[in-house]
Formats: structure tokens, sequence, C-alpha cells
């Protein structure tokens, strides 16, 4: 699940273009790092060690929670309209109402092209690394 929203939100950005507010950016400002995090989770759950959800908690606020910052002071500078997205879509996570709701705006063109420049495939990549260490664990184990 991670890694598509990550895919579907790299088909939307135009970095420091446009305002990114259409497909996923219509529900949360931050879809790439939310769907980073959901993979985060699903190797946590998977690793069934409690020493990986601790880490990723502390990755998110040393690493993410500046970097998000810093982001959105930039876009605030860059982009006027900014403020108003900001007022109306949440930073990590979406309203579970804005889901289903029939007026929320995510009207947009997903750009398979912009996918590509982005190099999203390389969390594809990450992916597969992380499952084969869990694969690796559970062999081991097995022994």
């Amino acid at each position: 699940m991670g890694l598509g929203i990550r895919a579907l939100a790299s088909g939307y950005v135009r970095k420091n273009e446009d305002l990114a507010a259409t497909g996923p950016y219509a529900y949360t400002r931050n879809p790439l790092y939310m769907g980073s995090i959901v993979i985060g989770l699903g190797y946590a759950l998977a690793a069934r060690s409690w020493i990986i959800p601790i880490a990723l908690f502390v990755m998110f606020l040393a690493i993410y929670l500046p970097v998000i910052r810093g982001e959105e002071a930039f876009l605030r500078e860059r982009f006027p309209e900014f403020a108003e997205y900001e007022r109306r879509v949440p930073r990590l996570l979406p309203r579970i109402g804005a889901l289903f709701s029939a007026s929320h705006h995510a009207r947009g063109t997903f750009s398979r092209e912009l996918y590509l420049q982005h190099r999203e495939y390389n969390a594809l990549a990450g992916a597969l690394a992380m499952i084969a260490l869990l694969t690796v664990k559970l062999v081991w184990l097995s022994r």
C-alpha cells in the first residue's frame, strides 16, 4: 500500500514548478512521506520486532519532521496559494471524511513521465530489499 501511495503521489508533483494539490495531494500535503511511513510500518509488522517501530518513530521525529517543516516554509514563500491549501489539507494523515466526500477536489492527471523522472522505482527496490531481509530472517530462524 505504501508503495502505491508513493507511486501515485510522484506522478502528480512538479517540484518547484506548481503547488501539487490534486490526486493524493488533495488529501494529505505529504503523501510521499505518508507512503514511506506505511512501508516502514508494514516492515515493522512483518519483522515482528518492537525495536523497528521505535526506530521508525525516532527517525520520523529526527528526519521527516524537520524536512516537512522546511519544505512547508519554502512552499509558503514560493506559492501564495499554499496558505489556503495548508488550511484545507492535513499535513500527513488524511481526514477520513475527505476520502469519501464527493465535494473534495482530487482531480488531476497522473503522469507516468513524472513518476519516472522522480525515480520512484527506487522505493520499490528498497521494499524488495526489505522483503529479502525478512526472507533471510525467516529462513535463518526456521533452522
